[in-house]
């Protein structure tokens, strides 16, 4: 049995599947999940962040983080948390960039949200020496004052696709065609999230994420309550308009329902509905990767970096500077969004 079998037969026997229910399958299904069974990232996997291109992101978004909890007062007692942590190479880099501001580690203590058993492990190993705990989902995170990264967790959460039919929309589904997975339309409906898209023309598509808007409420009750800061960044856009459903494997796109639980599948993040969910908090500008990590520094830190390198190493190393800053690179696609308590300073690198 493959989960693609196991999609088909479930389908035959009760009816066609969102896709989100799609996607939640094909990820996390407990047997035959792309992210249960494997660790997808680096060369050898399906994609690659950007803190495996270099230490240079970490670096910058960890002292942003220090810096918003010295602009609040220094709380003695916080939450460092990390949603999706991949293998721990970006919290591993704001640990060691941030070493040094005077009372940051006394006061932290490291949260991850991570389902995958296989990149716990890798996590363990990557911040030997911290106290680490990890957690299925936000809701558990401690109630303390709460200092968040999310880089690429968003885009992996499961979607719903729907395509506007006069004044209702058509849910799109996951059904057969001969045996064969295939996309279908459900019937007309009139979905409250989507009350506000007065915007979109006829057979338009637009993508919605539930579990985005839960998540978001339980990151922004507690720093409404306590305190904090929490940064995103994805790729994506401020209003999700069209078909963004991706399937990656070995680094090149494939047809998202032809290797079920073999692809990573993945869709631009709706920022707008990310700051929707967190109505009390005071959102920053959406701002592009690259302007973020240049307002950072990024380049300084570059070339104090290239100093001590030569030959392959620096070609390596000025290439990674440029795919996460350059706009034909991750510079554009990729934004960044931070969410504070109201009054608070914003983080650095972002507008308010």
């Amino acid at each position: 049995m493959s989960l693609a079998a196991a999609l088909r037969a479930r389908i035959a026997e009760a009816g066609p599947i969102t896709v989100g229910a799609f996607m939640a399958e094909c990820l996390l299904h407990p047997k035959w999940g792309y992210y249960t069974t494997r660790d997808p990232l680096g060369t050898a996997g399906d994609f690659t962040t950007a803190p495996e291109i270099s230490q240079m992101f970490g670096e910058l978004v960890g002292l942003a983080l220090a810096q918003a909890w010295m602009d609040q007062g220094t709380p003695d007692a916080i939450t460092l948390a990390e949603l999706g942590p991949g293998r721990g190479t970006l919290m591993a880099d704001i640990l060691r960039a941030t070493k040094a501001v005077p009372g940051f580690h006394a006061a932290l203590e490291i949260h991850l949200v991570e389902a995958s058993p296989a990149l716990r492990e890798k996590q363990r190993a990557a911040l030997a020496g911290h106290d680490i705990t990890h957690h299925d989902s936000a809701g558990t995170l401690p109630e303390a004052p709460l200092f968040l990264i999310a880089n690429e967790f968003f885009d992996a959460l499961p979607i719903r696709q729907f395509i506007r039919a006069g004044d209702a929309w058509r849910e799109r589904l996951v059904g057969l065609d001969d045996d064969t997975l295939a996309f279908g339309l459900g019937v007309p409906d009139m979905p409250a999230e989507l009350a506000h898209r007065d915007d979109v023309a006829e057979g338009g598509l637009v993508e919605t994420c539930p579990a985005a808007a839960a998540i978001m409420d339980q990151i922004a009750r507690r720093i409404g309550t306590h305190g904090g800061a929490a940064l995103i960044v994805d790729y994506g856009d401020w209003r999700s308009l069209g078909d963004t459903l991706q399937a990656l494997k070995s680094h090149a796109p494939v047809d998202p329902l032809a290797t079920p639980g073999e692809a990573d599948l993945t869709a631009h993040v709706d920022f707008e509905a990310l700051a929707r969910a967190a109505p009390a908090l005071a959102a920053s500008r959406l701002t592009p990767q690259g302007v973020f990590l240049e307002r950072l520094g990024i380049t300084p830190r570059a070339e104090a970096l290239a100093r001590r390198l030569s030959g392959t190493a620096l070609d390596a190393h000025v290439a990674a500077h440029r795919r996460l800053t350059h706009p034909d690179e991750m510079g554009t696609l990729f934004k960044v969004l931070a969410l504070v308590p109201p009054g608070a300073p914003m983080l650095p690198g972002l507008e308010p």
